[in-house]
């Protein structure tokens, strides 16, 4: 089996957990706020990440350098998740994937100020496509511009600022290192930001199962994604995962009786074409 086609059925795994990930956040909205379903995620991704890197041998990788570092990983990778939970309980999902794609784009400016790397023309255009994508999405008026749309976007820069500090970790520390941070830190955030009214809702036996989805959906769409990037170039992976666009738009057709937007997938084309832009110049550039 060629390392393109293991890639695609990596890629596939990706898909439908980030998706399951989705309908899970919707189903437990109603008994849990976003930062109890954050806790409780992290809680149950803590014992995840224990138990597989006792299974495998990595849990000696864990330790406590680059603390700093850590907390300001995953303080934007908490804070884009808490928005992106709440986009997806108040606009159309196809939209909330469709903004969630303009992550790579704020990637672009972000890692001139974290990782010291030079910000070139083609990713300075690719910005500003990528934004005149977000503009079609969104349609931003007076009287239709909701918090949702502006969560789900916000959403982006913070999953784009968990991405540049776990690059800037993955110059220093073990994946198992940078898994058992994240989910003990945020577990933290979770609690704090969930019971600071002292109030603390449980999961009800109805909900429990999402929650245990979310947590390790979650943990799964990434390790997919990573195992992905690692056996086929980022020019074949990153038109795979956008497939998760008319993925999700079917499954809020049908569970949710949203209707099909062709602004959001025309916007989402041109944010696809942005991100493609810039990852091809860049692979020409590093093959030069």
């Amino acid at each position: 089996m060629s390392n393109i086609l293991k890639a695609s059925l990596w890629m596939t795994g990706a898909i439908l957990s980030f998706t399951s990930m989705a309908i899970a956040g919707r189903a437990v909205s109603l008994d849990l706020d976003t930062f109890e379903i954050m806790m409780y995620r992290s809680l149950i991704g803590i014992v995840i990440v224990l138990s597989v890197s006792h299974i495998v041998g990595t849990r000696h990788q864990i330790e406590r350098s680059n603390l700093g570092l850590h907390f300001l990983r995953n303080l934007a990778h908490f804070t884009g998740q808490n928005l992106w939970f709440f986009a997806l309980t108040v606009i159309p999902l196809a939209q909330v994937f469709a903004l969630e794609f303009t992550s790579p784009i704020w990637v672009l400016l972000l890692s001139p100020l974290v990782l010291q790397e030079r910000l070139s023309l083609n990713r300075v255009l690719a910005a500003l496509i990528g934004f005149i994508g977000i503009l079609i999405v969104t349609r931003p008026e007076a009287d239709n511009l909701s918090f949702g749309q502006l969560a789900a976007a916000l959403a982006a820069i913070g999953f784009a600022g968990s991405a540049v500090f776990t690059r800037l970790l993955t110059r220093k520390t073990s994946i198992t290192n940078i898994l058992f941070w994240l989910t003990l830190m945020q577990a933290g955030m979770g609690l704090i930001c969930a019971g600071y009214d002292g109030d603390i809702a449980l999961p009800s036996l109805d909900s429990l199962p999402w929650v245990v989805l979310i947590s390790v959906a979650g943990l799964v769409a990434h390790f997919c994604l990573t195992t992905a990037l690692g056996l086929a170039p980022a020019t074949v992976v990153i038109p795979i995962d956008f497939t998760r666009l008319p993925v999700i738009a079917l499954v809020g057709m049908l569970l949710y009786q949203e209707p099909l937007d062709g602004f959001v997938f025309l916007g989402a084309l041109i944010i696809f074409a942005a991100n493609y832009t810039n990852i091809w110049f860049e692979t020409r550039k590093a093959h030069s």
